[in-house]
């Protein structure tokens, strides 16, 4: 709820990483790690800002923030097929009016 993201190991209770108000104070709404990229996971905030997060190339900061600010965004899934070595890696967007949208990750963010 303060925008703080914390990364955990299965058989400990206290994070390996912690960033604290990653999201300028706002609420996460959803996080999800890519399917095609392990080191690479994005977050939702409560103001409909997709945060990607490359812990290969900066594990300090988001890497890339995009703000949808035409209607408010109050879900997300990621989408793609890890298998295949196309790196094809998509999200989905629910918007508060009910419309879902569906955009394409750069390939730097999806490749494997």
């Amino acid at each position: 709820s303060d925008g703080s993201i914390r990364l955990h190991q299965m058989t400990s209770e206290y994070p390996l990483l912690q960033w604290n108000d990653s999201t300028n104070g706002q609420p996460v709404i959803a996080l999800q790690w890519a399917l095609t990229r392990p080191a690479v996971f994005f977050a939702l905030d409560a103001s409909s800002n997709i945060y990607i997060w490359d812990l290969l190339e900066n594990d300090l900061m988001p890497v890339a923030k995009q703000n949808i600010p035409s209607d408010k965004v109050v879900a997300m899934a990621l989408l793609g097929e890890p298998e295949k070595a196309n790196g094809l890696l998509g999200i989905v967007l629910a918007k508060e009016s009910g419309q879902l949208d569906i955009q394409y990750v750069k390939k730097k963010w999806a490749s494997p």
